[in-house]
């Protein structure tokens, strides 16, 4: 019986991958991967947990289609942005949960002003607010779940000399939908983890492009597990249509990326433990003209309440 709802749970993840498909990504190519993470992220108990997340990209190299592009055939320069989030997990049993996720952006652009010259703006601002629901009853041991929910527009859309495509909020209401499945044998464990984000409505002459972000993961524990370190490995695939409205740059926004991701995990006792990882791109293509991070940094410290 166990065997076979394993079999069924794989199934019902594959039904919702076909039938919510990748359509769309924002944030000048790269934002929306750092949107499904590793196993950590994935409830194990009922209760509180709470994880402190930083992430950074720096956006400076020029690509068109597949391949890198020369510098002066795009406006935009240099994107870095510093990404803390504050990430609040409460598991009311082994059925039903929540998430919020509270995001802050420190974002610098550098762009060519209307008259040649070269301009910049540095913002600090809160994000966009996603609130998630999360269903794991399909398994006895919570290794399955569905997650559903909506990001909210609370992230500014309109500062300065930001095109609306790398402003830190996109203004707009979207429907989150994803699945996960981990699994656990004799010191190997995987994890698949997938997340489709769709804007329920334009705003202000825009929409962002719809997105889909996939993850399959592999890890060891019994490697160091001595030192209470557990090294892993991730395939990680971002895509994003791309955005439309007056407001929009359609030619210009829009993705799809490959990343391969080594990390570890590292347990510091039964309720602290810390998450790392490099994303590095083998695989690239955007439209048009878009500055690309050449990697990504993340790390995630995570608190069992």
């Amino acid at each position: 019986m166990h065997a076979l709802k394993n079999i069924i749970s794989v199934k019902l993840i594959l039904v919702i991958i076909i039938l919510f498909p990748a359509s769309s990504f924002a944030c000048a190519c790269g934002c929306n991967i750092f949107s499904v993470g590793g196993r950590w992220m994935m409830p194990i108990s009922p209760g509180f947990r709470l994880f402190l997340t930083y992430n950074y990209m720096k956006q400076n190299q020029n690509w068109n289609g597949w391949n890198n592009a020369a510098s002066e055939l795009n406006e935009n320069k240099i994107i870095l942005t510093d990404f803390y989030t504050v990430n609040v997990q409460y598991m009311a049993n082994r059925n039903w949960g929540i998430t919020l996720e509270a995001p802050v952006w420190n974002r610098f652009f550098k762009t060519t002003a209307d008259d040649g010259t070269l301009t910049s703006v540095d913002h600090l601002s809160s994000g966009d607010i996603r609130l998630m629901g999360m269903y794991t009853g399909i398994s006895e041991d919570m290794s399955t779940g569905i997650q559903f929910g909506l990001k909210l527009p609370t992230g500014p859309f309109n500062l300065s000399l930001m095109d609306r495509d790398t402003q830190i909020g996109t203004g707009t209401t979207d429907l989150l939908l994803g699945a996960y499945q981990m699994s656990q044998d004799k010191g190997w464990g995987w994890n698949a983890q997938e997340l489709w984000q769709h804007a329920l409505n334009p705003r202000d002459g825009y929409r962002p492009g719809d997105s889909f972000d996939l993850s399959f993961g592999a890890h060891y524990d019994n490697l160091l597990n001595e030192f209470k370190i557990v090294p892993m490995m991730q395939l990680e695939a971002s895509y994003r249509s791309s955005d439309s409205g007056v407001n929009a740059d359609p030619s210009n926004t829009g993705y799809f990326r490959l990343y391969l991701s080594p990390g570890i995990e590292v347990k510091f006792n039964e309720k602290i433990q810390l998450f790392a990882d490099v994303k590095i791109p083998v695989a690239t293509h955007v439209s048009g003209y878009q500055l690309v991070a050449p990697v990504l940094l993340d790390v995630t410290v995570g608190y069992q309440l």
